[in-house]
């Protein structure tokens, strides 16, 4: 891949004997490296802490404080054991992928994606998606891939939620300065700011193309924020998933076309392209123009000239995750576009219709991807069986194969705790991740003494109890609460209680008020003297979506009651760092989606690779990676008659496995004061399911069977 050439990071006012630290914080790297961020909180311990940015932690050092670290022992010493580990990090040339494929010829593979979760200091993301494309994107690196990402930046951000006195959710969107945050502007050979246009109606829009450092992995993020735009124009790429359905097409207009013509203008000839959900599919179309413009091809010959080099992965069964926009806010967003390059918009509307009705005046993107590309794919087996199921119809009319699944993965080093990180590598050895997937890993695992990994955990469990409560506090202060109530809240939340956590995006068919369902049945859990049970919940609900953000108020407002209060709380401020937490530090980790609506739910692969046992409906992943030795089940696969019929039956199931089978297995200890068949549990959970559901092993799938055969031409239909 040709070099992607930025301007050089600002100048930070950092010594001579410390300068490699100026490089190292504009790469994502330090982000899923436990050394480094240890550095930046000895460095600056305020600022980390409060911004998670080790940009930050850099402007904000006093002059002064460098001269006391320079004579420290304990600083110089981890400083330079992360530069050399970061350098042998970017240097290796003997990656998985190299050693698989040393006959590749220098093919990249792009991945389009509408977010990327990498680090909370960067929040262009909303959930799962966005972290999956970010872990995506951290393992493509960690095999040595030849590999770009291709994004958008938004300067606002996904909103930052608070939670108001009554239980409310309220909506702050930031102002990111993005010459604080870890990107860097992309020039040309003169080192002139590199800029891309995008036809809209009646205007050119241009774009500045900002990089992202992923590791050995660049990521390309589009930016319409330029003064040479009309000031209209300017915020297209200001708040992701922004609610006003034009703006949300010229967004998606940008990624998909815009993305296109990033790559072209840096000379990136992908050898196969993937489509991560539907929001970039328009690629699609910018793709086909170029068929039309240089080799005079119907629109129909074009479009089956480049289905053989693209894929596409759908991530939702829920209809409203499926992008959809009327046939006429089409035939105006493209009309620009459509004129400069002489096509037809009329042509171009049936490839986005999802039924066989002609009447359908809707353009879905999920449509247009699987009617384009060679193949797709769901992201769990279950889910891959249901969209299959859903877009039968028009699968079969296009002539495509049935949806296969690759199922997600987590990236190990991003989601693992530290102590129990730490744990696995003195028994493992330091490059276990990298045997990952060798025979032996569950074997090594169990050999762990079971005190060491009680220990490690409990470590973990008391930091989230640490962040539970200064949340708590804050939030409570907020509200005027009086001091007595605030000093109360250090008793909230024990370490030695089984607590259960949830935390995921409040859509209304994950049912996170289910355990609400019979408060008598819950108060009893809760309140039991020996076996009590606690939880913690967090997740935000999108601000067009009134029900989620009644689910909030109701567990808000449940939380508060005196019978729960102490037990049940709800953390605002969803994001990354709040996730990490908790899938490192609760017990237990409880999944209720309303079955078959869980496309995959990698939150709780995180959680079981910290030894956090799971408890969920067959669905998603979790129908996969079951096993009465790792985890619970929830309700049975049986058809109901109705949602409401289904809601009762699951929370009854939930409410007899917690007291029946969870908390007994919990509270019961040996003589020396461990849970011995929990841990037993633990070890198998990190021992079995870390290797099937990680994102080494998802990544390396999508190469052996998607990436590496297109970009060779010899991708085989299934038979």
């Amino acid at each position: 891949m040709n070099e992607i050439r930025t301007r050089p990071a600002p100048e930070l006012d950092v010594p001579a004997v410390f300068s490699r630290l100026r490089g190292i914080v504009y790469n994502l790297w330090w982000s899923w490296s436990p050394e480094a961020h240890q550095l930046f909180d000895y460095l600056n311990p305020v600022t980390w802490r409060h911004y998670r940015n080790p940009i930050d932690v850099l402007i904000d050092v006093d002059p002064s404080r460098w001269e006391t670290l320079a004579d420290d022992p304990f600083f110089t010493e981890a400083y330079h054991a992360m530069v050399q580990q970061f350098d042998h990090y970017m240097a290796r040339q003997d990656r998985w992928f190299q050693r698989q494929f040393p006959d590749h010829a220098g093919g990249t593979f792009a991945y389009f994606s509408m977010e990327y979760g990498w680090h909370e200091c960067l929040p262009i993301y909303s959930g799962g998606l966005g972290v999956l494309a970010g872990d995506h994107c951290k393992s493509a690196s960690d095999l040595g891939l030849p590999f770009v990402g291709v994004g958008l930046v938004y300067r606002r951000g996904f909103f930052r939620q608070t939670i108001d006195s009554e239980g409310f959710q309220q909506h702050f969107y930031p102002d990111l300065e993005l010459q604080r945050l870890p990107l860097l502007p992309v020039v040309d050979a003169a080192n002139r700011e590199l800029h891309v246009a995008v036809e809209l109606p009646g205007r050119e829009l241009q774009l500045r193309l900002w990089k992202a450092s992923i590791g050995r992995v660049p990521v390309l993020l589009l930016d319409s924020n330029l003064p040479i735009n009309h000031p209209a124009d300017r915020p297209i790429t200001s708040i992701l998933y922004v609610q006003g359905r034009e703006m949300r097409l010229c967004q998606e207009i940008v990624l998909g076309i815009g993305g296109c013509r990033a790559l072209a203008a840096l000379g990136i000839e992908p050898a196969a392209w993937h489509i991560n959900e539907g929001h970039s599919s328009l690629l699609l179309l910018e793709r086909l123009r170029g068929g039309v413009e240089r080799g005079g091809l119907p629109v129909d010959e074009a479009l089956r000239s480049l289905d053989v080099d693209t894929i596409f992965s759908t991530h939702t069964p829920v209809p409203a995750g499926n992008e959809s926009y009327d046939f006429d806010l089409v035939r105006r967003g493209l009309s620009g576009w459509c004129a400069a390059h002489r096509l037809d918009v009329e042509a171009l509307l049936p490839l986005g219709r999802a039924g066989d009705d002609p009447a359908d005046r809707s353009f879905n993107l999920t449509a247009l991807a699987l009617r384009s590309c060679s193949r797709s794919n769901g992201v769990s087996q279950r889910h891959a069986a249901v969209a299959d199921g859903t877009w039968r119809s028009l699968l079969d009319r296009a002539g495509r194969p049935r949806l296969e699944h690759v199922t997600n993965g987590v990236h190990l080093a991003s989601w693992i705790g530290p102590e129990i990180g730490e744990l696995l590598r003195e028994h493992l050895g330091a490059d276990f991740e990298e045997h990952l997937l060798e025979p032996g890993f569950a074997d090594a695992v169990a050999a762990i003494p079971d005190h060491e990994l009680w220990h490690a955990h409990l470590a973990q469990k008391r930091r989230l109890i640490g962040l539970t409560r200064e949340r708590l506090l804050q939030q409570f202060a907020r509200h005027g609460r009086s001091p007595d109530e605030l000093r109360a809240v250090e008793g909230w939340i024990e370490s030695d209680v089984l607590t259960v956590g949830f935390a995921r995006r409040f859509a209304t068919y994950k049912r996170a008020d289910l355990i609400l369902s019979d408060l008598l049945r819950l108060r009893a859990l809760v309140g039991d003297a020996n076996r009590p049970l606690q939880l913690i919940f967090a997740g935000m609900a999108h601000p067009a979506d009134r029900g989620g953000q009644e689910l909030v108020r109701r567990i808000c407002q449940a939380a508060l009651a005196p019978e729960l209060r102490r037990h049940l709380v709800f953390l605002e401020g969803y994001d990354m760092r709040v996730s990490r937490q908790m899938v490192q530090g609760v017990d237990l980790w409880l999944n209720n989606p309303r079955p078959p609506n869980e496309a995959c739910g990698t939150s709780g692969m995180k959680a079981a690779m910290n030894g956090v046992l799971h408890c969920s409906v067959l669905d998603g992943w979790w129908w996969e990676g079951f096993d009465p030795d790792v985890g619970w089940k929830i309700g049975d696969d049986s058809h109901a008659a109705s949602d409401e019929e289904r809601d009762r039956a699951d929370a009854a199931s939930l409410y007899h496995v917690l007291a029946d089978e969870i908390v007994p297995c919990f509270y019961e200890r040996s003589e020396s004061g461990l849970p011995v068949a929990w841990i037993r549990r633990m070890k198998l959970s990190i021992g079995r399911l870390t290797p099937r559901f990680s994102s080494r092993r998802m990544v390396g799938e999508y190469v052996e069977r998607y990436y590496r055969p297109i970009a060779r031409g010899a991708l085989q239909q299934p038979t």
